[in-house]
This record gives C-alpha cells, sequence and structure tokens, in this order.
C-alpha cells in the first residue's frame, strides 16, 4: 500500500459511510461527504491534507502518479 492509495482507500470508505448513514440514519450526514470533495478541491491546490502527513508517519512509501 502506498501513500496516495491509502488516500483513496480512506477518502472512498469516508464517503460511502457518509452516504450509508445518509440513508439509514440521517440526511444530514451528507454533509460529511460535502465536506470530503471540499477537501480534495483545496488539497489538489495548496498540496496540504492531514491523511497524507498521517499516513506518511506510518511509514507508508510515496510513488508518483499510478502505475
Amino acid at each position: 500500500m502506498t501513500v496516495e492509495r491509502g488516500i483513496l482507500l480512506t477518502v472512498g470508505v469516508l464517503v460511502l459511510a457518509s452516504v450509508l448513514l445518509a440513508v439509514y440514519v440521517n440526511l444530514a450526514w451528507l454533509w460529511l461527504a460535502g465536506l470530503l470533495s471540499v477537501h480534495l478541491i483545496q488539497a489538489s491546490f495548496t498540496g496540504m491534507c492531514p491523511v497524507v502527513m498521517a499516513l506518511k508517519r506510518l511509514g507508508l512509501p510515496s510513488r508518483p502518479g499510478f502505475a
């Protein structure tokens, strides 16, 4: 597992959880999916992402691109 794939996994799980919680618990959980998408847009411009920092601290290697 690399940092890049870890990011995809983390965000994918959180968005899926948000949608499932919205369907089965309360529609307000869709705010989580919205906040995640805003964060992804922000991270694409600034390059600052707390998930990346956490995954690097865990020792995951980083590879450029998706090969």
